[in-house]
């Protein structure tokens, strides 16, 4: 059996990680890699339940600590259910979002501190992080200008204001300096076609020989 690759995509409001993570699910299936197709929060009926709560505008507050507890509870929810077992099938899984984005959101974006979510990423999944992180940067209003574009309702996040999305781009970034093993930066400014290209260059090191 091959062996099972966990790839993330991380990026802001905008950067293209759904349409990448279509077009990455497509062209591995087509050099014969099984791909699960997922995201975060969310991924299973369960998790998904969760995700909605952190994300509706509802007129009851979440805390700070409240929203990061939720957003790990999703995952460990996420984790158990479906990326572990696809893992251990020999599966590759390509998740939009994981917790580089609690980081990257809760950490630089809201001011959660660093020592919770190192905690409670130690007590989810301290022996799993992903085999490779691709980072689509962009600057936040190009981002949020391509968000606004798509219409629909505004969640919890999207609403914030631009300085919030400079501290989640600044700490995206800082991260990837930090893990440039695991860390690849994507020009998300990049047609959609050529990022793919991009992408699977990135990830080329992974393939079957």
């Amino acid at each position: 059996m091959s062996a099972g690759r966990f790839i993330t995509l991380e990026g802001g409001e905008g950067a293209g990680k759904s349409t990448l993570a279509a077009g990455l699910s497509a062209a591995l299936g087509a050099r014969g890699i099984v791909v699960v197709s997922t995201r975060e929060p969310g991924g299973t009926p369960l998790a998904e339940r969760v995700r909605s709560v952190v994300l509706e505008r509802g007129d009851e507050a979440i805390d700070l600590t409240a929203e990061t507890l939720l957003m790990f509870a999703a995952r460990s929810i996420h984790l158990a259910n479906r990326v572990r077992p696809a893992l251990a099938a020999g599966q590759w899984v390509i998740c939009d979002r994981f917790t580089d984005a609690t980081y990257a959101y809760q950490g630089a974006g809201r001011g959660v501190p660093h020592a919770l979510i190192d905690s409670l990423a130690a007590a989810v999944h301290q022996d799993l992080w992903p085999h490779r992180t691709l980072l689509l940067d962009l600057p936040v209003e190009e981002g949020l200008a391509r968000a606004r574009r798509r219409g629909g309702s505004v969640d919890r996040f999207e609403g914030e204001r631009v300085a919030f999305f400079q501290r989640v781009r600044g700490d995206y970034l800082r991260r990837a300096e930090a893990e440039p093993q695991r860390f690849r930066v994507l020009d998300a400014s990049l047609p959609p076609a050529e990022l793919l290209q991009t992408a699977i260059a990135a990830l080329s090191d992974f393939f079957p020989q």
